[in-house]
C-alpha cells in the first residue's frame, strides 16, 4: 500500500484514537489527527488529507456539520464517518451533509484497515470519474444522480450498488458478489435485504420500476445493467 496516502483521523475517544491512528501508521499511512470538531475541520481544510476519519459525535462541532463544512469549502475527498451502532445508518443517509462511507462502532481494527485500503484502491488511487446511462449522471464521490438538472440523493448503499453495476455493463452479477462487494465486511447479511436495496434503487433509476430497463433482474443468476443508448 503506498505510503504517499495521508488520512485525517478526528475522534474524541483519546484511546481509540489512539489505537486507530497506531495501526494506519502501522500500515504506512500518513496519519493527522485531531481531538474535536473545530481543530478537525481546520485541519481536512489545511492538509486535504486523501481520506478522513471523523466521528458522528465530536465536541465543538458535530461531524455532520464538520463534514458540510469542509464541502462547501470545495474538499472533495473521501468522508469516512465513524458511528456509533446504535445510531440508524439510514439516518446519516438522509442527512445531505456530503459523508462517502461510513463504519460502525466498535469496529476490528483488520475491518477498518480493509476498508481503508479498498477506498485507497478504487477511489484515491484511481478517482472514480462521474458516469451516465441513459439522461442520467452519477456523482459517485457525492452520491447523486443528476436528471434533467435535478439532483437525486443516493443512500450510501445505493451508491455503492449502482457504481459496481455501471463499472460492469452488460455483465451479469450474481448475488454472493453482490453482497461481497457493497457490504464486504457484513456477514449476517441476507439476499432479501440486498434485493431490498434494489427496489429502491430502481425508484430513483427507472422510469417504471415495476418494468425495469437498466437494472435488469436475470433469474436463477442475479442481475445486470443495460445501457442500450
Amino acid at each position: 500500500m503506498p505510503n504517499n496516502i495521508k488520512i485525517a483521523v478526528i475522534e474524541d475517544d483519546e484511546n481509540l484514537r489512539f489505537l486507530v491512528v497506531h495501526r494506519l501508521e502501522s500500515e504506512q499511512f500518513q496519519v493527522i489527527q485531531a481531538a474535536n470538531g473545530i481543530d478537525g475541520e481546520e485541519l481536512i481544510l489545511r492538509e486535504k488529507p486523501d481520506i478522513v476519519l471523523l466521528d458522528w459525535m465530536l465536541p465543538g462541532k458535530s461531524g455532520s456539520e464538520v463534514c458540510e463544512n469542509v464541502r462547501q469549502n470545495g474538499f472533495n475527498n473521501l468522508v469516512i464517518m465513524m458511528t456509533a451502532k446504535s445510531q440508524d445508518v439510514d439516518k446519516i443517509d438522509a442527512y445531505s451533509f456530503g459523508v462517502s462511507d461510513y463504519i460502525t462502532k466498535p469496529f476490528n481494527m483488520d475491518v477498518l484497515v480493509a476498508m481503508v485500503e479498498n477506498k485507497v484502491k478504487y477511489f484515491v488511487s484511481q478517482p472514480v470519474e462521474n458516469l451516465s446511462f441513459g439522461n442520467t449522471e452519477h456523482h459517485p464521490s457525492i452520491h447523486t444522480l443528476i436528471r434533467d438538472g435535478k439532483r437525486i440523493e443516493l443512500t450510501i448503499l445505493e451508491n455503492r450498488i449502482l457504481l459496481y453495476f455501471l463499472q460492469n455493463i452488460g455483465r451479469v452479477i450474481g448475488r454472493d458478489e453482490l453482497m461481497e462487494v457493497v457490504w464486504g465486511y457484513s456477514s449476517n447479511l441476507n439476499t432479501r435485504t440486498l434485493d431490498m436495496h434494489i427496489v429502491r434503487l430502481r425508484k430513483k433509476i427507472e422510469q417504471n420500476p415495476d418494468k425495469p430497463c437498466y437494472l435488469i433482474t436475470v433469474r436463477g443468476m442475479g442481475y445486470k445493467f443495460v445501457d442500450d443508448e
